[in-house]
């Protein structure tokens, strides 16, 4: 079974950065998109970023030019780059895994920015 453990998250002042890492188990991780999601307080979850098996991209607007997602297909891992963080960037960020069979979603890390 899939299972995604998030790590990276905590605690960065306004201008910061932080790299969120999501590991992939289960054996589907090279034919999987991979994502980010995010939940903020009060607000409903939203797109982050999306890397398909081909190494396509996509960004939220809120945050293009200034996070950048990535995978390494070896590790069984994801990447999330966060640079220039912003108080609006604390939330908690979800890491996702899609095929054509399944979805997941991991436990999330918490990410905080404070000014």
């Amino acid at each position: 079974q899939v299972q995604l453990v998030e790590s990276g998250g905590g605690l960065v002042q306004a201008g910061g950065s932080l790299t969120l890492s999501c590991a992939a188990s289960g054996g589907v991780f090279r034919f999987a998109t991979m994502g980010w999601n995010r939940q903020a307080p009060g607000k409903q979850r939203e797109m982050v970023a999306r890397i398909t098996v081909n190494g396509n991209t996509t960004y939220a607007d809120s945050v293009k030019g200034r996070f950048t997602i990535s995978r390494d297909n070896d590790k069984n891992t994801a990447y999330l780059q966060m640079n220039s963080l912003q108080p609006q960037d604390t939330a908690v960020y979800y890491c996702t895994l899609q095929t054509f069979a399944q979805s997941r979603t991991g436990q999330g890390t918490q990410v905080t920015v404070s000014l």
